[in-house]
């Protein structure tokens, strides 16, 4: 397969700066008023203060898969629809530095790739060949990222329905997969039932799904205090 035919069934025109050559460097002065430099402050205070990304991020490190943020994160222009995504040619995150404004999008869009590369780590995940691979990570990454926390489906007018929270999964997860993959939105819904039992159930690393800030932070409480005790045997 060619390269701009993958690029095409893969995703990966929507992030146009994957594609690139080597980028111009700028100023230390010039650099502060970029929306890099927004991105990459954001970045760093979603790594330092969510309780999402922090979890992951030690569960990762637990796993073999240390997390270097110059090396696995990205911030770079996407295409309008997208807010970051996970190359796994690279193993790398992308974050859409000009679709990502504010920090608690930052915190969504962190939490939500570092799922998939949490799962790209712990498991062998054919994420180019096994569409159900594919789903089962999305559904997992709209399930615990807070993608459908009750404040966010809030905000974009979006509640009142019985088992909102499950059929926000299933929504989510099967555009992602439609973003990226070429197929019909029949065969995508198939694959997204076939496997969402199983995957909305899969919790890890958090232990249950997070449906908030605190409940993240009970998750990541629970994980740091049972690697002390693992020490300690």
């Amino acid at each position: 397969m060619d390269q701009s035919k993958q690029e095409k069934e893969y995703g990966y025109e929507l992030f146009p700066e994957r594609n690139t050559g080597p980028k111009n460097e700028k100023s230390f002065v010039k650099s502060l008023f970029t929306s890099q430099f927004k991105c990459e402050i954001m970045l760093k205070l979603a790594m330092q203060t969510s309780p999402y990304a922090k979890l992951l991020l030690s569960a990762m490190n637990s796993s073999g898969c240390k997390v270097i943020r110059d090396r696995h994160f990205a911030c770079e222009d996407c295409d309008g629809s997208v807010s970051g995504g996970f190359d796994v040619a690279s193993s790398q995150i992308v974050l859409c530095q000009n679709n990502i404004h504010q920090q608690s999008h930052m915190n969504r869009v962190v939490t939500h790739e570092l799922i998939h590369a949490f799962d790209h780590c712990r498991a062998h995940v054919d994420w180019f060949n096994n569409l159900r691979h594919l789903a089962c990570s999305e559904i997992r990454a709209a399930n615990l990222s807070g993608d459908c926390s009750f404040s966010s489906e809030v905000s974009r007018f979006n509640f009142g329905m019985k088992q909102h929270h499950q059929e926000c999964v299933r929504g989510r997860a099967l555009r992602s997969i439609l973003a990226v993959r070429k197929i019909s939105a029949e065969k995508a819904q198939k694959i997204v039932d076939e496997v969402f039992d199983s995957c909305s159930n899969d919790h890890a690393p958090f232990g249950r799904i997070p449906h908030g800030s605190k409940d993240a932070e009970f998750a990541y409480r629970d994980h740091e205090s049972r690697d002390r005790y693992n020490t300690n045997l």
